[in-house]
């Protein structure tokens, strides 16, 4: 169905993600990754979606020039708890502590999307409530060791063990905490 609409554009997603390129190819969209360094850093006043909204616009701000049926897709997602935004683990030791500050919490997992044509750009996010239970030493120690969650925000992937025994509670989007609110992305668009 999407792939009929968005025939005549050429979508541009702009993400390494694993899982990004995996539901675009779940939605059936044919697009070409094309990826283009770009120093993460926000204003430090910035809070919640106001960081991912940031991220999002900055990552499309490396594409200078856009062709006339470009579509140009960015994302970045954070892990928000406690007023602070948690990014993706640098090692090990990182890892555990996000998750020990993850356990036995409730947190806001945000993710913005930027859709950019050569003349216009619009920017969604979408919040999901999640709550762990209290994990143990053992249990963190062993995801991290298994797993390896460091290209995930809060070092967690609700698709993993970590999810499917620490999450039991949900409020929103599983697909958002997964790492891209597809509904939203599918409805835009739609609409192009």
């Amino acid at each position: 169905m999407l792939r009929e609409k968005l025939q005549n554009y050429n979508i541009i997603l702009a993400s390494g993600s694993p899982r990004r390129q995996q539901f675009f190819k779940d939605l059936d969209i044919d697009f070409k990754i094309d990826l283009k360094p770009v120093d993460e850093v926000y204003p430090l006043e910035l809070k919640g979606s106001e960081i991912t909204d940031y991220l999002a616009d900055l990552k499309s701000k490396a594409f200078a020039v856009l062709k006339e049926n470009d579509v140009l897709i960015t994302s970045d997602t954070i892990v928000w708890l406690n007023e602070k935004a948690l990014g993706k683990p640098k090692n090990e030791d990182d890892a555990f502590q996000m998750l020990k500050e993850l356990s036995n919490t409730t947190h806001e997992v945000i993710t913005s999307i930027s859709i950019k044509t050569k003349n216009s750009q619009k920017i969604i996010n979408d919040v999901t409530t999640v709550t762990f239970k209290a994990l143990s030493d053992d249990e963190i120690n062993y995801y991290i060791k298994n797993y390896k969650p460091f290209d995930k925000a809060g070092a967690y992937g609700i698709q993993e063990w970590i999810g499917f025994i620490g999450i039991y509670k949900i409020e929103g989007s599983y697909f958002n905490v997964v790492g891209l609110p597809v509904h939203k992305l599918y409805d835009e668009l739609m609409n192009l």
